[in-house]
């Protein structure tokens, strides 16, 4: 079966920090290929800020204790903590 016809892998990481998913983000798109099975990441995160390629420092008005994190991402800043299920879809778009 090509991947084109496998189901997507949905892979539940429960709660996590930040960068280290980030990381393995960007090491699972650096090492796919046209064969590599599309998955779907679930996580959350402790409370933190990423901030995209057009956010700027003025963007977060009290971080406080919360960690900022510069990520290469498009947009501004989001907010990431206890509560939130954020959905990564690591999916090769050039087969769609």
């Amino acid at each position: 079966m090509d991947a084109v016809n496998q189901p997507l892998i949905v892979k539940h990481l429960g709660h996590q920090e930040y960068q280290p998913v980030w990381h393995a983000m960007q090491k699972f798109t650096a090492e796919r290929d046209d064969q590599t099975t599309d998955q779907l990441w679930l996580v959350e995160h402790p409370p933190v800020f990423t901030q995209g390629l057009a956010g700027k420092a003025e963007h977060i008005l009290a971080a406080g204790d919360i960690p900022v994190i510069q990520v290469d991402r498009g947009g501004q800043v989001t907010y990431h903590g206890p509560g939130q299920i954020v959905a990564y879809p690591m999916i090769n778009l050039h087969r769609h």
